[in-house]
């Protein structure tokens, strides 16, 4: 019987915490993340090649039409809505003809400035080490 009302405390516990928000929900960042630049430096004319150094593996690679590069990103905001974007490229006997879609460009600016906020620069004196007096040599004498 004990037993029974703990687990049920823990039960109304952890569904009191879910439903107040106080449970933490990542944001959650999926796929190809393309940058404005690289974007902006497709051509058409460009082989296969290139735009693999350029951009990536895509994430779909059609067996049936290899002409057809997709790549894809989801995103999802502390359990919000799922945004899916998509770039499409299309080639010609390994040539790029055409691009469509959108690249979530300012997404993934917005992205990165918003994880360099977290970012914790820790000061590194190269010089000194770990050390506060004198160096060891690999015998572990101090000189």
């Amino acid at each position: 019987m004990q037993k029974l009302i703990r687990t049920l405390g823990f039960a109304t516990l952890a569904l009191s915490l879910a439903s107040c928000r106080l449970v933490y929900t990542p944001d959650v960042q999926q796929g190809n993340i393309l940058t404005k630049d690289a974007v902006e430096q497709l051509k058409p004319g460009m082989t296969k090649r290139q735009v693999l150094v350029l951009l990536g593996s895509p994430s779909v690679s059609d067996p049936f039409d290899h002409d057809r590069w997709d790549y894809v990103s989801t995103q999802q905001h502390r359990g919000g809505p799922i945004k899916i974007r998509t770039f499409t490229l299309t080639f010609n006997n390994d040539t790029l003809v055409r691009t469509e879609g959108d690249f979530f460009a300012e997404d993934a600016e917005k992205l990165l400035k918003e994880t360099q906020k977290f970012k914790v620069s820790y000061p590194v004196d190269d010089a000194k080490g770990d050390k506060s007096e004198g160096t060891t040599d690999a015998g572990g004498d101090q000189h």
